[in-house]
């Protein structure tokens, strides 16, 4: 992703984005995105994050997680794969490796598969070793 703007502008503002995002394991939403951006550049608004997330994503630099019907998720790594997500603080990991799904022949016959995508939800260990109240 590094550097890359897909045929976008390469504004100061959409650079410090995509450096943000560049390595970021934490699935971040549009408001943490604006929220680490806006201390470089004070004068950005949520709404060119908003614009300039979405066109990553329009572009394929970007995954938009929909876990959240009230909050989007970005991934930086558009190659679909599977995520844990913490029920509690709402963590999203990355499931490592590959996993087998087996379609009957006569579903195949019937629907063309273009894609997947799977979330196991679960408690993180953070949230796991908090008290119960």
């Amino acid at each position: 992703m590094k550097g890359k703007t897909n045929r976008l502008k390469a504004t100061p503002q959409r650079m410090a984005i995509l450096a943000f995002l560049e390595g970021n394991k934490e699935h971040p939403s549009a408001e943490m995105v604006y929220k680490a951006v806006s201390k470089k550049f004070p004068t950005i608004s949520l709404a060119t994050v908003y614009n300039t997330l979405s066109a990553l994503t329009k572009h394929g630099q970007l995954g938009e997680l929909h876990f959240d019907p009230y909050k989007k998720r970005f991934d930086p790594n558009p190659q679909p794969h599977p995520h844990a997500i913490c029920i509690k603080c709402q963590r999203i990991l990355d499931v490592k490796g590959e996993i087998p799904l087996d379609f009957p022949e006569l579903e195949t016959d019937r629907f063309e598969w273009i894609g997947a995508h799977i979330e196991f939800y679960g408690i993180c260990s953070t949230c796991k070793g908090k008290k119960q109240i």
